[in-house]
C-alpha cells in the first residue's frame, strides 16, 4: 500500500526516545520529511544518529518544550522555513503518566497533570495551525492513552486528564474539518523507558526481563500476553496520519494488545 507520504512535511512532538522516535524513523522510511522535538539535548542527538545523522533536507532536530510556548512557537518558525511554509501531518505524543489515588494527589499535582496533558496538545496545534492549513492532506494525530476510556483508581488525574484531551480531540476533528482531520491511537501498555526503569528497580533481582514483563502482562490481564513495541504504535499513528486514512477524522485506534473492557 503507498499511504502517499512522499515528501510530505511531519512534525513529531517527543521524537527523541520510544513511540516518537519509532514513529519518525518509519515516516522517514516512507519518504517524509520530519522535524523532531525534544526537551533533552543528549537525548535529541542521540535519536538524530539513530535515524540515520544530521540531515539537511530530510530531518530537523530542535530542543522544545511543548509547555512553552515560546520555544513551541520558535519550533513552528524554524519547520515554516525548512518545509517550505506548510505542515502536512502533526504528532502530538508528549507527557506521560502519574501513579496517584484521589486521597493522595494533591492540588498542584492535579494541576500539573491536567496542564501537561491539555497544553501538550494545545500550545503544538495553535502553533502549527497555520501551516496545517497550507497543506492539501493536512492530519493530526494524538498519541492518548486507554484511561481516556478505561480509568484506573491508581492513576485518578491522569486519567481524567486523557478522557477531556479526548473530548477535545473530537471537537477539533469538527472544528478543523473538512481541511484537516484529526484522530488519535489509545495506548495500553508499550514497552518504554519508564517499563525499563520499573524492571532495574525490581525486588526479584533473579528475575530476566523476559520474566519479569510476562508477569506484568499476566498481571495486566493483556490478552496477546505481553507489551506493545513502540514500533506497533508507531505503524498506526503513520497509517492515520497517511492518506490511506483520507476518510478518517475524529477516530480513536486502541493499540493495547486487547486488554480493554469496552465494546
Amino acid at each position: 500500500m503507498d499511504l502517499g507520504l512522499t515528501d510530505s512535511i511531519a512534525v513529531v512532538t517527543g521524537g527523541s526516545s520510544g513511540i516518537g522516535l519509532a514513529t519518525a524513523r518509519l515516516l522517514l522510511a516512507d519518504g517524509a520529511r520530519v522535524a523532531i522535538c525534544g526537551r533533552d539535548a543528549a537525548r535529541l542527538g542521540a535519536a538524530v544518529s539513530q535515524l540515520g545523522g544530521p540531515n539537511a533536507k530530510t530531518l530537523l532536530a530542535e530542543r522544545c518544550d511543548v509547555l512553552d510556548r515560546g520555544q513551541v512557537e520558535a519550533f513552528a518558525r524554524k519547520v515554516a522555513q525548512w518545509g517550505g511554509g506548510r505542515l502536512d501531518l502533526l504528532v502530538n505524543n508528549a507527557g506521560q503518566g502519574r501513579v496517584s489515588a484521589f486521597a493522595d494527589t494533591t492540588d498542584e499535582q492535579w494541576r500539573q497533570e491536567l496542564e501537561l496533558k491539555f497544553f501538550s496538545q494545545i500550545l503544538p496545534i495553535r502553533a502549527f495551525l497555520p501551516l496545517l492549513r497550507k497543506s492539501e492532506r493536512a492530519a493530526i494525530v494524538a498519541v492518548n492513552s486507554l484511561l481516556a476510556m478505561q480509568p484506573e483508581p491508581h492513576m485518578v488525574c491522569t486519567s481524567a486528564a486523557r478522557a477531556g484531551v479526548q473530548n477535545l480531540l473530537k471537537s477539533l476533528a469538527s472544528e478543523f474539518a473538512p481541511h484537516i482531520r484529526v484522530n488519535s491511537v489509545l495506548l495500553g501498555l508499550i514497552d518504554s523507558g519508564q517499563w525499563q526503569r520499573r524492571f532495574e528497580a525490581r525486588t526479584n533481582r533473579s528475575q530476566s526481563r523476559a520474566e519479569w514483563m510476562s508477569e506484568l502482562a499476566a498481571e495486566k490481564k493483556i490478552p496477546l500476553g505481553r507489551l506493545g513495541d513502540p514500533d506497533e504504535p508507531a505503524r498506526a499513528i503513520v497509517f492515520l496520519g497517511s492518506r490511506a486514512a483520507s476518510y478518517i477524522t475524529g477516530a480513536s485506534l486502541e493499540i493495547s494488545g486487547g486488554v480493554s473492557r469496552s465494546i
